[in-house]
C-alpha cells in the first residue's frame, strides 16, 4: 500500500447550518462548499444511482497538521438514523482531537451548552498519566474527543473520582 496520510473525515449531519455552526465552535473553518451534486460515476463510488448533499470541507489548521472534515447534509437518499448507540459498536465509533490546553476546551464546551459523556479521565500508562480526555457528542450525536497529553506534565493530571483509570495500549 502506498498511504500518505489521512485526507479527510466524513460526518454526516441532519442540518448542515446548525451542524457547521458547531464544528466552527471547535475551531474548524470551510475551506471549500462541497457541490449539491457530482457526476454519475461519483455517485455510484458512494454507492447510489443519483444524490442530493449539502455541506462544505472544514479545516482546522492549529497545531501538529491540517485536520481536515467532511460535512454533509444528504438530501437525498436522506438516512436520519442516529449514529451509533454506543462506543463499543463496530466501526468507526468516535473522532478523538488533539487539544493543547483541555481546561480552557471545556470551558468552550460549557460557554456553548454542549453536554459531555462524563467528566475528564486520565489514561495510565506504566501506572503514570499519559493523557487527559472527555467525550461529547456533535448536534446529531457524533462521539468526539479531545485528548491532551499529560505525560510531560504529571502534575497537570488529575485523578477521576478518586481513583486512577487504567486504560490498555490500544485505547
Amino acid at each position: 500500500m502506498n498511504i500518505q496520510g489521512l485526507v479527510h473525515v466524513n460526518i454526516n449531519c441532519s442540518d448542515y447550518d446548525v451542524s457547521r455552526t458547531f464544528y466552527e465552535m471547535l475551531g474548524f473553518e470551510v475551506y471549500l462548499e462541497v457541490p449539491t451534486r457530482n457526476t454519475r460515476e461519483v455517485a455510484e463510488a458512494v454507492g447510489f444511482d443519483d444524490y442530493e448533499i449539502r455541506g462544505a470541507l472544514m479545516r482546522h489548521s492549529s497545531g501538529r497538521a491540517p485536520f481536515v472534515i467532511d460535512l454533509l447534509e444528504w438530501k437525498e437518499p436522506n438516512d436520519r438514523a442516529a449514529p451509533y448507540p454506543a462506543l463499543n459498536h463496530l466501526g468507526i465509533a468516535r473522532i478523538a482531537l488533539a487539544t493543547s490546553d483541555l481546561e480552557a476546551d471545556l470551558a468552550e464546551l460549557a460557554a456553548n451548552h454542549v453536554e459531555l459523556i462524563s467528566e475528564p479521565a486520565t489514561v495510565l500508562w506504566n501506572d503514570r498519566p499519559s493523557s487527559r480526555f472527555v467525550c461529547f457528542k456533535d448536534p446529531d450525536g457524533t462521539v468526539l474527543e479531545l485528548v491532551q497529553d499529560v505525560s510531560k506534565n504529571e502534575s497537570a493530571a488529575r485523578r477521576v473520582s478518586g481513583s486512577e483509570l487504567g486504560v490498555s495500549a490500544d485505547t
